[in-house]
């Protein structure tokens, strides 16, 4: 298999803390300098949260353009996706850093259940983020966590209220949303090809279930993301020492299949996005 593997390195996120792992980045600088190594071991989409000056998460859109700014400073190429989840804020707060306009941003078109909430998405914000995303020229992530989402990603598609052609994250592992089973996991594979046969895939395990996600996800022909927004291992023994030595790992497993791991510049002709005018 020959065709090019995007790794998304998820930075930071919503819930991990430095008590969960010390290696978590926190703060704008310490963002920028975890991300530049995840970088150069070959990660070329970083997905970005931000926290407040207590490290609580939040949309703050100062904060998000520094954070857009460093890492496009640092990381020359490298594209830059910003979060709208919902744990950041609330209604058009979630989006008021889309004006930013990033190369990419998370998009979750419809709710779901997590561990001890519903991850809520009404219609109507999703489609004014939507929308926002139109206006901005930037490229969205769709987020899957359940079957419907898939199917609702593809009509958004197909009546022009996202730009295709679509990008879709599989997220598996989170408690009381899609389960880590494999056979699900083909079946969505499946299912998103045979209603948008133009479409890039990728995913995303979260805790233990990165690793196997990872190796499926390379292994089926998509892309894959890790970062210790999603898990704080290595092991059940070991706490991953940054988030560069878990896109070493994704790495390691594009090696095991063959895959070549996209440069910066195959990841943008793969999304369709445009190139930076100031890079070499």
């Amino acid at each position: 298999m020959s065709d090019p593997c995007i790794i998304c390195v998820a930075i930071t996120g919503s819930l991990p803390t430095k008590e969960n792992n010390p290696a978590v980045p926190i703060s704008i600088d310490e963002q920028v300098e975890s991300t530049q190594e995840a970088f150069e071991a070959g990660a070329t989409i970083a997905h970005c949260h931000v926290r407040d000056s207590e490290g609580r998460p939040t949309s703050d859109p100062e904060r998000f353009a520094r954070l857009k700014e460093g890492i496009e400073r640092h990381c020359p190429g490298m594209i830059v996706q910003l979060s709208t989840g919902g744990r950041s804020g609330a209604g058009q707060a979630r989006g008021g850093m889309l004006s930013l306009a990033p190369d990419m941003a998370s998009l979750s078109v419809g709710s779901n259940n997590f561990p001890t909430r519903v991850y809520e998405n009404p219609p109507d914000l999703v489609d004014w983020l939507a929308s926002e995303m139109v206006k901005y020229r930037i490229k969205p992530e769709i987020e899957a966590f359940d079957l419907s989402h898939i199917v609702q990603a593809t009509r958004m598609a197909q009546d022009g209220r996202i730009a295709g052609p679509l990008y879709v994250q599989f997220v598996m592992g989170v408690k009381n949303a899609m389960p880590v089973d494999e056979p699900i996991f083909d079946f969505y594979i499946e299912t998103l090809k045979r209603l948008a046969p133009d479409a890039q895939w990728c995913a995303a395990g979260i805790g233990a279930a990165q690793l196997t996600i990872n190796e499926w996800a390379i292994s089926k022909g998509g892309h894959t993301r890790t970062g210790l927004e999603d898990n704080v291992r290595l092991d059940r023994n070991r706490l991953a020492p940054s988030n560069a030595a878990l896109v070493k790992r994704a790495v390691d497993l594009c090696e095991k299949y063959e895959r070549p791991v996209a440069t910066w510049r195959q990841a943008r002709e793969i999304l369709g996005l445009r190139m930076p005018e100031d890079v070499a």
